[in-house]
C-alpha cells in the first residue's frame, strides 16, 4: 500500500514529526483553516499577511487568537535546512487542549504555469467564503468536473450567474483601463492581496452575461498567476502588455523572512 504522505517533504504537527495519532485530528475533523505560501531563499511574500489570515480565522473558528511568532517558529522548524519550498500551515483545535494545534507541510516549490488557463462555470459558492477553510467538497468536485470537459479551473458563481472566484483561484478582468476584480463574496487570496493596490484596480459586479465586455482576464492564486483565454465558449485575448504590468507589479513585492 502506498504511503499518502509520501509526496510530502516534511508533515509536522506543533513542531514534532507527524504521527497516525496526531494525524487523526485532520483526517477525521475537518472543521480547521489553513494558509498556502510559496517560499524562495527561507522568505514569501506577504508575510504578515498569511499571519493575519490565521489568526483572524481562528479568532473566528475557535474564540481565540493564534500568535503569528509561533506559527512561523514552526515554519522555520519545518523547513529545516530547505530554503525553496511549498508550506502550508493548518490549524485544527480540538475540544479540550488549551492551544490551536498546528500541522506545517513543506513540499517541493511550485509554480503557477503561464501558459492561457480555461475556466469552466459552475452553479457553485463557497460557504464562509471570507476562510481559506477546510473540507472543500464542492470545489474539489467542480475542479475535478472542469478538467474532464478539458478545462483547467472552475469559475464559481453565484445564484443569477455572479461571478465570485475560481475553485483555487481568484480571477480578475482587465477593461481595457482597470482590474476589475469581482464585487462577490469570494476569498482575499494573498497574491490578490497583494497585486490589487499595485494595479489600477476596481471592484464591481461581474456576471457570466458581462464577460463578453472584457477583452482579458487572469487569475491568482499561492503559485502565482497567469491568462485566461476561454470562459466557457467566450474567448479572451492574452494581453501581454497587461500581463506584464501584472508581472512588474508581483515581482516588485519584498520577500519576507519567516
Amino acid at each position: 500500500m502506498a504511503d499518502p504522505l509520501a509526496h510530502f517533504e516534511v508533515v509536522e504537527v506543533n513542531g514534532e514529526p507527524a504521527t497516525e495519532a496526531a494525524l487523526r485530528v485532520p483526517a477525521l475533523n475537518t472543521y480547521g483553516h489553513f494558509t498556502a505560501m510559496q517560499v524562495r531563499g527561507g522568505r514569501v511574500r506577504g508575510r504578515d499577511l498569511h499571519l493575519a489570515r490565521l489568526d483572524s480565522a481562528t479568532r473566528e473558528l475557535f474564540g481565540a487568537g493564534l500568535d503569528g511568532e509561533r506559527v512561523r517558529e514552526l515554519i522555520r522548524h519545518a523547513l529545516g535546512d530547505i530554503s525553496d519550498a511549498s508550506a502550508r500551515v493548518y490549524v485544527h483545535w480540538p475540544e479540550g487542549e488549551k492551544e490551536a494545534r498546528v500541522m506545517v507541510t513543506v513540499r517541493p516549490p511550485q509554480t503557477k504555469s503561464d501558459r492561457p488557463h480555461g475556466l469552466m462555470s459552475v452553479p457553485y459558492a463557497r460557504p464562509v467564503p471570507h476562510i481559506k477553510h477546510l473540507g472543500g467538497f464542492g470545489q474539489t468536485h467542480y475542479l475535478l468536473a472542469a478538467e474532464r470537459a478539458g478545462f483547467d479551473e472552475a469559475l464559481l458563481t453565484a445564484p443569477g450567474g455572479v461571478v465570485t472566484e475560481g475553485a483555487v483561484t481568484n480571477i480578475a478582468f482587465w477593461d481595457g483601463s482597470s482590474v476589475v476584480w469581482p464585487q462577490a463574496p469570494s476569498l482575499l487570496g494573498i497574491t490578490m492581496a497583494l497585486l490589487e493596490p499595485r494595479l489600477p484596480s476596481v471592484r464591481r459586479p461581474v456576471t457570466l452575461a458581462d464577460l463578453p465586455s472584457y477583452a482579458s482576464a487572469f487569475i491568482t492564486n499561492s503559485q502565482g498567476f497567469a491568462p485566461v483565454d476561454r470562459i466557457d465558449d467566450v474567448a479572451f485575448t492574452v494581453d501581454t502588455e497587461l500581463m506584464g504590468a501584472v508581472t512588474a507589479a508581483y515581482e516588485a513585492v519584498e520577500w519576507d523572512a519567516i
